[in-house]
């Protein structure tokens, strides 16, 4: 049985169980108001254990927000905050209730780990259906998180619960293969290393490893304690089967939404700088979901830090107002497409657009010069650069911008390539220089160092999907492999994740081609944060250099990009004109 009490201005049932389809019972905590009435709910599901407050579980991370954006702390005690979740003490006095669940065999429910399965996505899908019909629920359902409590919100969309009024995807990815764990066919590392400090620190049965929850005594992993063989038989091998999957096989489709079938109302919110995890899938559920009801946002700085302002809280109470409540006031004059244009110098101007892509984009071409530039006219005699696929590649400059000049939206770059060995892989990135030929670079979703906008494809995953494919946005199949032959040159067309930049006049536009990571060319040393392993280098934790996925022999030979009158490489950019 559930504890309940009430506590600064709330009514809160601890432990709330939540029985699902085949039997097992996860856990949840509800806050509600203290007045008994049928409100509406604000759910989350996810693996972070919703007893571990933020401070404790996630500390670099909470004191730069809590210092930088003092209106986070103000008007709450804090107690109840959790990672990428909503404040009760902020959302409860608005009349809802916040049910906070802890996956399958994290926090406080047991079960096993199967992180975004077909079987987390019926769980959830349970959870709301149970929100749906609580005596304390007016039987409309709102889902609102960051990152994880994002990504799966997609997924279940597909399911279509009943009791699903409306979704705030704060900075969630949606494809399983495409967004998060094949970035253009490599593998991303970040997954791995995300289990091992988020997830198994937290799975369901680790005892007092796990911390007690501050605000009830309990231990917030489970009041039972697990061996090691026990924990290590209740959770997946999760970077060895993303790896054991290279193709966009059954395993990714099972974890990635089915957009045709994606019809609830929804507030999609992008961050410019969350290369590397984020942004596409933001984007693109925007693009292509079949919900009439679509609204897209796009900000900076950390990912989680405008989830938690009076900037993002506000236009998530508006939005769920409207949907949950049939209240339209504050939510009748919304744009469809809110952006934060991003300036140099953290410089962000609102400004809202009719759609996405903007539609008076003028699709501009910079092409690349063998003699390392980069212009508006095209290459004419043929010629070829040849690089270490391991190294700093090559970077093509524009001279300097006669006036000041707005890039927003996708980006796409088209290479002739060749390579010593039967594969190359290509990281794209797309950067501004000052006229003193410094970086123009940005707090980004989790690196302080992060360029404008980045692109990933393995040659022999260059097979587009014809129908999905769009100039600025190519689509590939991921479904087979075509090796190279050694010295014969492939046309690769990569995409380029969406971005946003106001360049100043003098400022030069750059274009890098190169077999590994972008780097930042500046000091880095101690910039860590307290969840992640590496040290932050200008990708933050979403690297690419899981060695089995990427041998040596294969990935770091030598790579040559062809130029001439019949390939003419170059970058197609969202060049926008004053409105």
């Amino acid at each position: 049985m559930y504890k309940s009490e009430i506590a600064d201005g709330m009514r809160i049932d601890w432990d709330v169980e939540i029985p699902v389809d085949d039997g097992l019972v996860l856990r949840a905590d509800v806050y509600r108001p203290v007045e008994e009435d049928r409100y509406p709910v604000i759910l989350s599901y996810g693996p972070y254990a919703k007893g571990l407050p933020f401070q404790v579980g996630y500390p670099s991370a909470w004191n730069r927000m809590a210092e930088k954006h003092p209106d986070v702390t103000a008007g709450s005690t804090n107690k109840y905050q959790n990672w990428e979740v909503v404040d009760p003490e902020k959302w409860v006095p608005e009349g809802y209730v916040c049910v906070r669940v802890d996956s399958r065999g994290t926090g406080r429910s047991p079960g096993y780990i199967d992180h975004f399965s077909p079987r987390e996505t019926r769980d959830f899908y349970e959870c709301i259906e149970w929100s749906g019909v609580q005596p304390w629920s007016n039987g409309k359902v709102g889902l609102n998180g960051i990152s994880y409590y994002g990504i799966n919100q997609w997924h279940v969309a597909t399911l279509q619960p009943p009791h699903l009024a409306a979704m705030c995807i704060w900075e969630g990815a949606a494809d399983w293969y495409r967004d998060m764990t094949h970035h253009g066919g490599i593998v991303s590392t970040f997954w791995a290393n995300w289990f091992d400090m988020q997830v198994k620190t937290v799975q369901y049965g680790v005892g007092e490893s796990g911390g007690r929850n501050p605000n009830t005594g309990q231990l917030i992993c489970g009041d039972e304690e697990l061996s090691e063989e026990e924990l290590a038989a209740n959770r997946c091998a999760f970077g060895e089967d993303i790896v054991a999957h290279p193709l966009d096989d059954q395993y990714h489709k099972d974890r990635s939404p089915q957009w045709d079938k994606v019809v609830v109302p929804f507030l999609s919110a992008a961050n410019w700088g969350g290369q590397g995890l984020h942004p596409r899938g933001n984007f693109e559920g925007f693009y292509r979901a079949a919900s009439e009801d679509k609204w897209l946002e796009a900000h900076g700085i950390e990912h989680w830090t405008h989830f938690y302002t009076d900037y993002g809280r506000e236009i998530q109470l508006r939005f769920f107002n409207r949907f949950l409540k049939d209240d339209p006031a504050g939510w009748e004059s919304q744009p469809k497409v809110l952006l934060q244009v991003r300036r140099p110098n953290e410089v962000f101007v609102e400004r809202e657009e009719a759609d996405w892509p903007i539609p008076r984009t003028r699709w501009t071409e910079y092409y690349l010069h063998p003699d390392l530039t980069m212009s508006t006219e095209a290459p004419t005699k043929e010629a070829q650069l040849t690089f270490e696929a391991l190294g700093d590649g090559l970077t093509f400059r524009s001279k300097p911008l006669d006036e000041a000049t707005e890039f927003t939206g996708p980006m796409a770059s088209t290479l002739w390539v060749s390579s010593s060995t039967e594969d190359a892989d290509l990281f794209v990135i797309f950067r501004v220089f000052d006229p003193e030929g410094g970086e123009v670079v940005f707090q980004g979703a989790i690196d302080p160092h992060t360029p404008i906008a980045q692109g990933w494809l393995r040659s022999s995953h260059r097979k587009l999907d014809p129908a999905l494919s769009r100039p600025f946005r190519p689509y590939h199949t991921h479904d087979e492999i075509q090796p190279l032959t050694p010295g014969l040159p492939v046309r690769l067309q990569i995409e380029i994740w969406p971005s946003s930049i106001v360049v100043p006049a003098g400022y030069s536009l750059a274009f890098t081609v190169r077999g590994r990571d972008y780097e930042w060319d500046g000091d880095t040393t101690g910039l860590k944060l307290s969840n992640f392993k590496n040290e932050l280098k200008g990708c933050g934790p979403f690297l690419h250099d899981d060695p089995t996925d990427r041998p040596v022999d294969i990935y770091g030979g030598t790579t040559t990009l062809h130029f001439g009158p019949e390939q003419q490489p170059h970058v197609l950019t969202p060049l926008i004109p004053e409105a």
